[in-house]
């Protein structure tokens, strides 16, 4: 064995050495496969790559045994970068077949309901293959063309969507170089971080002396407003981005402000009513920036009374965002595109690409109602974004950046909507009817119904729920606790089993314990999950209950 292993570190210590990084090794190397060996390693796996996807990550992903993060981590210590080439082109690829991928997360398996990713559509690798391959910069005209010209087009197809404005505003505003629909980039966090940006520029715009806080920053904002701080509204259950733009944009995330809310976890337009009145009559001099309402929250899916908040905003003269970075593409539905009446009544909406767009990592998106209001972020350069030009850099936080707009496009005409509509569809239904599962199984207890396709509920075995309701408060709340603890060692359990994932949160402010309810959350998005494999997962729970913690 001792022998065999030596002569494999010197096979290896042999092909380093024959790897020199010199001038024709390099061009061969960057523009064709080394060797018939590299290209036929790379063609075994790339064709089931792109016409077995799902089959090569149900064979090749989280297959292995169970290893902790610790123990991974210890194989990932070199530091150093060779001077020489390493490996060759087939090489790497087994090792991202064999070393890497085993230990990956298959979040295309139907049995992974836990969270916002899960599997996508076999294309989108086609597609993402050929736009790395074409590597357009849409920062700038010069480096897309027309691509950016496409990216304009589907910006305006989604606002439609969203804003359902007449033909002849798409017609003056689609390929309009003055004008921007809205954006692409990255994620929900830095859609939601434009929307704001454009909020606080736009109420804080130039005034006599003042250039504006883009330009002279927010103590002076304020000085020269009169006012002691700005705020933004929202429920609790808010993407935690809101804060992180708080505190980039200068308004310190203690000015993000949490409106109650109700049972089902939407915010109370009572309660925003009150809060607008009580920051009116308060003693600080206090300007509402924003009101960001919610299209399906991260942890339970509810979603705000879009319609009536719109209607409060636009009476006091505030910008209403709507954080719809889940559930924007319900609009694709017309059976439940009625659950987020009032959206086309905002000032700015999110929607991320790689949600329910079924889009490959990274796609944000943000859309304003008013096509000139990303000009309060406008920026130039002499040597790229210049005045006049049509680089859609120019109304953007982000930099460079790859086309994914041309994949969205390439899908929606794949899908179409009524392809996206079947999608979501399933996802609700589907997660209605898990809902009714569980409240048929005694050992469980639904905590949040689903209104899009997220759920939550948790193990809450008959003795202790009977705890909760009738015995003192001090006995109340070790029942509770109990609980948590409970829900907290099954998803963990669960989890290291391997064969199945939900993902747990806990919900603030409910019931005898102060810390909060935990709870376990279930993500319906995988068209391939259905009712018999979420039955499965219950049982799977049950068992390691009766099993472990019993």
């Amino acid at each position: 064995m001792a022998k065999t292993a030596t002569l494999t570190t010197r096979k290896a210590d042999a092909s380093r050495r024959r790897l020199v990084a010199d001038r024709q090794a390099l061009m061969r190397t960057f523009i064709r496969p080394e060797s018939d060996a590299g290209r036929q390693s790379l063609v075994k796996y790339m064709e089931q790559i792109l016409f077995g996807l799902h089959d090569f990550l149900k064979n090749h992903v989280g297959i292995t045994e169970e290893i902790g993060l610790k123990a991974l981590a210890e194989r990932f210590t070199d530091t150093r970068i060779s001077e020489h080439p390493e490996k060759k082109l087939e090489q790497v690829i087994a090792d991202l077949i064999e070393r890497i991928a085993p230990h990956a997360v298959n979040v295309a398996s139907p049995y992974f309901v836990g969270h916002m990713t899960s599997a996508i559509p076999y294309f989108m690798v086609h597609l993402k293959t050929i736009v790395a391959a074409l590597n357009q910069n849409i920062v700038k005209i010069e480096t897309s063309k027309l691509l950016s010209i496409v990216e304009k087009q589907v910006l305006a197809k989604i606002h439609r969507l969203v804003f359902q404005k007449n033909e002849a505003f798409y017609r003056d505003h689609v390929q309009n170089a003055h004008t921007a629909l809205g954006c692409f980039v990255e994620d929900g966090t830095l859609a939601n971080y434009t929307a704001l940006w454009v909020a606080r520029n736009r109420m804080l715009k130039p005034t006599g002396d003042f250039p504006g806080v883009e330009r002279g920053g927010m103590a002076a904002a304020l000085n020269a407003y009169g006012i002691d701080r700005c705020v933004v509204l929202v429920t609790r259950f808010g993407h935690f981005s809101i804060h992180k733009a708080a505190g980039l944009l200068g308004l310190g995330n203690a000015n993000v402000l949490a409106v109650d809310a109700d049972a089902r976890g939407r915010m109370d337009p009572r309660a925003l009513e009150g809060m607008l009145e009580a920051l009116r009559t308060s003693k600080e001099r206090i300007r509402v920036m924003a009101v960001v309402g919610i299209a399906g929250t991260t942890e339970t899916g509810a979603v705000d009374p879009l319609d009536r908040l719109a209607e409060i905003c636009k009476t006091h003269g505030i910008h209403f965002h709507v954080d719809a970075a889940w559930g924007g593409p319900t609009l694709m539905s017309e059976k439940y595109r009625h659950l987020l009446a009032g959206i086309e009544q905002a000032d700015s909406v999110t929607i991320d690409g790689h949600k329910q767009f079924y889009m490959p990592m990274t796609c944000g998106m943000v859309f304003f109602k008013d096509p000139f209001m990303l000009d309060a972020v406008a920026y130039y350069a002499r040597y790229v974004n210049r005045p006049g030009s049509v680089d859609l850099g120019i109304r953007s936080i982000s930099g460079s950046r790859e086309a994914n707009s041309l994949i969205l496009d390439s899908a929606l005409k794949i899908m179409g909507s009524k392809g996206y509509a079947l999608l979501i569809e399933h996802g609700i239904e589907t997660a209605r009817a898990f809902a009714r599962e569980i409240a048929q199984r005694p050992l469980f207890e639904l905590v949040t119904p689903p209104v899009l396709n997220i759920l939550t509920y948790r193990l809450c075995p008959p003795e202790l729920k009977e705890k909760l309701r009738n015995v003192p408060p001090e006995e109340a709340r070790r029942a509770a606790r109990t609980l948590n603890t409970l829900n907290i060692t099954l998803q963990r359990l669960q989890r290291q089993a391997g064969k199945s994932f939900v993902s747990r949160t806990t919900l603030a402010g409910t019931g005898p314990v102060p810390e909060g309810k935990v709870v376990l959350r279930c993500v319906i998005m995988n068209p391939m999950t259905t009712l018999d494999i979420l039955k499965t997962i219950l049982d799977e729970q049950e068992s390691l209950y009766r099993n472990h913690l019993a």
